[in-house]
């Protein structure tokens, strides 16, 4: 190898590794405005609780709904864990009634009667 090419080989391959090397930024989108959100609006969040909270009710984020989900966290007066953000993530939008009715137990065996 000529002696010129290894201080560019020196500075340059350690510059090409740099695009790739992301492992801590900040989430984009909906889920970074919501922990922005969060740690604007819920004070008894820390940051990190934002973030983890914000990840869980992601479907909630897509269909528009982060704000009601949000506003609920931040009246909430227990602590910033997964149960208020879950509790606040079905009680909004269309899940708010609770969803369908179950369906119907099957029917037994002895319940069917063929030809008597």
């Amino acid at each position: 190898m000529p002696r010129s090419l290894l201080p560019l080989l020196c500075v340059g391959l350690p510059l090409l590794g740099l695009p790739a090397c992301h492992a801590a930024s900040a989430p984009g989108g909906s889920e970074a405005t919501c922990t922005r959100a969060c740690e604007a609006d819920a004070k008894g969040c820390s940051p990190s609780q934002c973030a983890r909270g914000c990840n869980l009710v992601l479907d909630r984020l897509a269909e528009s709904e982060g704000g009601h989900v949000l506003a609920c966290v931040a009246a909430s007066t227990t602590a910033c864990d997964d149960r208020v953000w879950s509790r606040c993530a079905i009680r909004v939008g269309p899940h708010a009634d609770g969803g369908p009715p179950p369906p119907a137990p099957p029917r037994d065996v002895e319940d069917v009667t063929e030809g008597d």
